[in-house]
């Protein structure tokens, strides 16, 4: 989704979508820890992952896609994560976590998308 030459309204509608994916990431993480991670790029992948199979209005993608799903999610992370594991001397550790986490959250936009488009 573009967002070249969009006015004040969708970036509102972005960083009310960023505020509450920022607060429910906070959440996942304070209950999770170091586990927080792969549950939230999971879960996010499997929502977006509906969001963008459904039929929705290109509003609500801007508030729960762009917004709630990039704010809850995180790639920054995911690579940190890696890149401990890798200093730390533990590569295969490192390679492991990499790719479970790369099949995992391809595979929840796949669940996510098959799921939306059985019920529609």
């Amino acid at each position: 989704m573009t967002t070249a030459g969009v006015g004040l309204w969708p970036a509102l509608l972005v960083g009310l979508g960023g505020t509450l994916g920022a607060l429910a990431r906070f959440g996942v993480d304070t209950r999770l820890g170091s586990r927080g991670v792969l549950v939230v790029n999971v879960l996010g992948s499997v929502v977006l992952g509906a969001l963008v199979a459904a039929p929705l209005d290109g509003r609500v993608l801007l508030v729960f896609g762009t917004g709630f799903c990039g704010a809850f999610t995180t790639f920054s992370s995911f690579a940190v994560g890696v890149a401990e594991r890798a200093v730390a001397g533990e590569r295969w550790a490192a390679a492991r976590y990499a790719a479970l986490m790369l099949v995992a959250a391809l595979g929840g936009v796949a669940v996510g998308g098959a799921a939306v488009q059985t019920v529609i």
